[in-house]
């Protein structure tokens, strides 16, 4: 049987709150033990102390879910390595901490494959975010929270996404599809014109 995968491979940083998702761990066993794996990956500079410890942690983590939830973090993250996951999962999360995100070029990427995100209301997912139609929204982007935001993340997991993953692949796939739709809306193509009529034109 296919596994829900959940990807999440960019720069280590604190702000970015990749151990968001392991907040609490007993929860998150309940809610995915068998149903979930996550994939990780990424680099912290080579200065940051913080984001070093941030990829320690997570795999320190990953340890104790051993047996009930497959994590993995994949070393020497490049180019190719972020090709590969952002078409090869099935939900892209993201969950820095508002409003902290300029961009967001890999949710941007994995909505190309038709992966659909789970993210926070940051960066470009503020404005591409259409609830449960192209993805999902996490917490309340007024009142930005660790513990809410990760509760709100668990029960999405749990009411939504796992289910509609696994029991209803008629709508997953539209979700796709619309994941796609909206993609396009966001590539270079848009920034060139976006720079030409609004900054360079006389």
């Amino acid at each position: 049987m296919n596994t829900l995968t959940i990807g999440f491979a960019r720069r280590s940083a604190t702000y970015k709150r990749a151990q968001l998702l392991f907040s609490d761990l007993e929860r998150l066993q309940e809610l995915g033990q068998k149903k979930i794996q996550v994939i990780f990956s990424g680099k912290a500079h080579p200065n940051d102390k913080e984001g070093k410890e941030l990829i320690h942690g997570i795999v320190s983590k990953s340890k104790s879910l051993f047996g009930s939830i497959k994590v993995i973090y994949l070393e020497n993250y490049d180019m190719w390595l972020g090709r590969l996951i952002t078409s090869g999962v099935d939900v892209w999360l993201n969950t820095p901490l508002r409003p902290n995100e300029a961009s967001g070029t890999s949710g941007m990427k994995a909505t190309l494959n038709g992966v659909p995100n789970l993210s926070v209301l940051d960066g470009w997912w503020a404005e591409g975010c259409e609830d449960n139609v192209n993805g999902w929204a996490i917490g309340d982007p007024n009142h930005p929270d660790d513990k809410k935001d990760s509760e709100h993340l668990y029960h999405l997991l749990e009411d939504q996404i796992i289910p509609l993953f696994y029991d209803d692949r008629k709508k997953w796939v539209t979700i796709m599809k619309h994941a796609i739709k909206t993609g396009v809306r966001f590539t270079a193509l848009r920034m060139i014109n976006e720079y030409k009529n609004k900054y360079y034109k006389v």
